[in-house]
């Protein structure tokens, strides 16, 4: 079973979901070319700044309850309850050249996370003429927000944000973003081994 999106010549990683996933197969990533600005939210989204958007809602699938959904398109986060039921938060996601779809687990989670920008975006940020740091110590504006929930052994979490103005929107480099306070409720709700499938 193999998951992917579409992505430009050369800008395509094979990425290998880890041992926990070696009977389900890869997943396919899309990134680093032709990264666009930040879109507009969605139209008709409920999430505004300051806001919270966390409900629970009426939801039926052959997910496990303890999965972690994230439709990119709707740009909603939906956590599986029993029941046909799960809660939804609204995310901010990738922006062009940095979607992303596949199926991973849970890996690790962190509290307060310390970030660790890979090279490749402080390079490109670096050509953008924008300096990140190699190293910020968690905290409040640290770009991870609050809690961090790390997927498979790709570089992408699902994150909280000092940007709470994100939520809604396709502009991060593929990461999942929440409000800092959804994170947390998140975070304290899924467990290190759950499965996370993002479309």
């Amino acid at each position: 079973m193999r998951y992917g999106v579409f992505v430009p010549a050369a800008a395509m990683l094979l990425v290998a979901a880890g041992p926990a996933l070696a009977a389900q197969g890869t997943f396919e990533i899309s990134g680093g070319l032709g990264a666009g600005e930040a879109s507009a939210p969605l139209p008709g989204s409920t999430v505004l700044y300051g806001e919270t958007s966390r409900r629970v809602v009426e939801f039926a699938t052959d997910l496990p309850p303890g999965t972690v959904l994230v439709k990119t398109d709707e740009r909603r986060l939906y956590y599986v309850l029993p029941g046909g039921r799960a809660i939804m938060y609204g995310v901010g996601v990738g922006r062009d050249g940095f979607a992303w779809s596949g199926t991973a687990v849970v890996s690790r989670k962190a509290e307060w996370p310390d970030w660790r920008p890979p090279q490749e975006m402080i390079e490109r940020e670096a050509g953008r003429g924008r300096v990140i740091p190699q190293f910020m110590a968690g905290g409040p504006d640290n770009p991870l927000g609050a809690r961090a929930i790390y997927i498979g052994d790709t570089e992408y979490r699902i994150h909280g944000t000092a940007q709470p103005w994100s939520i809604g929107r396709a502009m991060s480099s593929g990461c999942i973003r929440l409000l800092n306070e959804e994170v947390i409720d998140l975070y304290e709700r899924v467990e290190v081994g759950a499965l996370v499938v993002v479309e």
